[in-house]
């Protein structure tokens, strides 16, 4: 039989009346002659309450304790849709990750999928399970402990999943009809795209597009999974949602796809560094080993053997970053005149796989901040992105300028 994936995010879950709409919606794929697999999330705020007791029992918790307790939010959900799929005398039962196995690394809270035996699931398959609903974000690690993927891991189960079992397709069901070319909070003019490359989407969901789990989209692309995102709110079955597909399969797109943005960053600048071979590493290995995610750099030319160093991480990254460099100084591995932290920026970024083969986009990308008089900080390039740090207060401005300048409310 052919195979689909369905996978239902915690809004989608939230209470039984939203399970029984889901399993209306897988029912009506079993009936259309799939086989389905169902991966989901725990039931809206569960995981979030389920880490604060966690926090609260023991604040230096075990890793191992930790993913024990935070797993069994998906647990109880795949119970519950496999109950009400019976009740609908569809032939489901439930998995637990270790029960599949879904085999991950040891990392705890933050583990990677190694592999996805197929064999016994396949073998319920063939013996008249239609549906296997299995709790999305968690498996098992060589020791035999319950390992979870990091948070929005569920998407990734769900991607991996389709790509073990070579499903038709992945459904990524969520509170919103697709992926808009911005957030539609921030303007109404915001369009939902029919499809959008995996290079697009991986970079968007990167720069702090919230539909899709970076990881998700990385194994898409490797293996080629076509993913669907559409809204498990709609009432018609026909909606075509947000296809994220290979290059090749989209015929036409503007050559920028979307902008994306995140509110929550900070600038931080290290004052007259010497400027001498390994300085780089010195400082941005302390800043790894330090739990801190840089972003973009800017080194300033060299004046008299001294340069200043500037960097951008999450603002909840600061104290990490300010200790880590203190550290690094004390033991006499970077001397620096002061570390100042600007805590009141943004980052803004349009991506499309156009911009590899037109040019400007850059200059019109800048001359519409300097319309709105935005003044730029740190400026970062990729082959499909540009990416730039500004003042907070202007960033709805400058998506809103954006979102206009390159026309993103009409399809190319």
């Amino acid at each position: 039989m052919p195979l689909l994936v369905m996978k239902f995010g915690g809004t989608s879950v939230a209470t039984l009346d939203r399970i029984r709409r889901a399993a209306k919606r897988v029912g009506r794929e079993v009936a259309n002659g799939y086989d389905v697999i169902v991966i989901v999330s725990a039931m809206s705020g569960k995981t979030n309450e389920l880490v604060g007791w966690v926090n609260e029992t023991s604040p230096f918790y075990d890793a191992r304790e930790y993913d024990a307790v935070v797993s069994s939010g998906e647990n109880v959900t795949a119970g519950l849709m496999a109950l009400t799929l019976q009740e609908m005398d569809i032939p489901a039962r439930s998995w637990q990750g270790w029960q599949v196995p879904l085999k991950t690394t040891s990392a705890h809270g933050a583990a990677r999928i190694e592999e996805i035996p197929t064999e016994n699931m396949m073998g319920r398959f063939e013996a008249g399970m239609k549906v296997a609903v299995v709790a999305g974000f968690q498996g098992i690690s060589p020791e035999g402990r319950i390992t979870t993927l990091g948070r929005g891991g569920s998407d990734t189960t769900a991607v991996a999943f389709a790509a073990a079992f070579g499903a038709e397709r992945c459904d990524i069901y969520t509170d919103v009809d697709g992926v808009y070319t911005t957030d539609p909070r921030i303007t109404s003019k915001a369009r939902k795209l029919d499809r959008i490359a995996f290079e697009e989407m991986l970079e968007l969901a990167s720069l702090g597009a919230k539909v899709l789990q970076t990881r998700s989209v990385e194994l898409a692309m490797r293996y080629q999974v076509k993913l669907r995102v559409l809204s498990s709110f709609g009432e018609s079955d026909d909606q075509a949602g947000t296809l994220v597909c290979a290059e090749e399969d989209i015929m036409e797109s503007n050559v920028v796809a979307g902008v994306a943005y995140s509110r929550d960053e900070a600038k931080m600048t290290l004052i007259s560094v010497a400027d001498r071979p390994g300085i780089a590493a010195a400082i941005f290995g302390p800043l790894a080993e330090g739990g801190v995610n840089v972003d973009m750099i800017v080194q300033n030319i060299s004046e008299e053997g001294r340069t200043d160093m500037t960097f951008s991480c999450p603002v909840d990254q600061v104290k990490r970053a300010e200790r880590a460099m203190t550290e690094a100084r004390s033991r006499g591995e970077i001397e620096f005149a002061d570390l100042v932290a600007d805590t009141e920026v943004a980052k803004v970024s349009v991506v499309g796989i156009g911009m590899r083969s037109h040019a400007g986009v850059a200059a019109q990308m800048f001359k519409s901040l300097r319309d709105e008089n935005i003044n730029i900080k740190v400026i970062t390039t990729s082959e499909i992105k540009i990416s730039v740090l500004i003042d907070r207060k202007y960033m709805e401005l400058a998506v809103q300028a954006l979102h206009d300048v390159f026309g993103l409310d009409k399809a190319a």
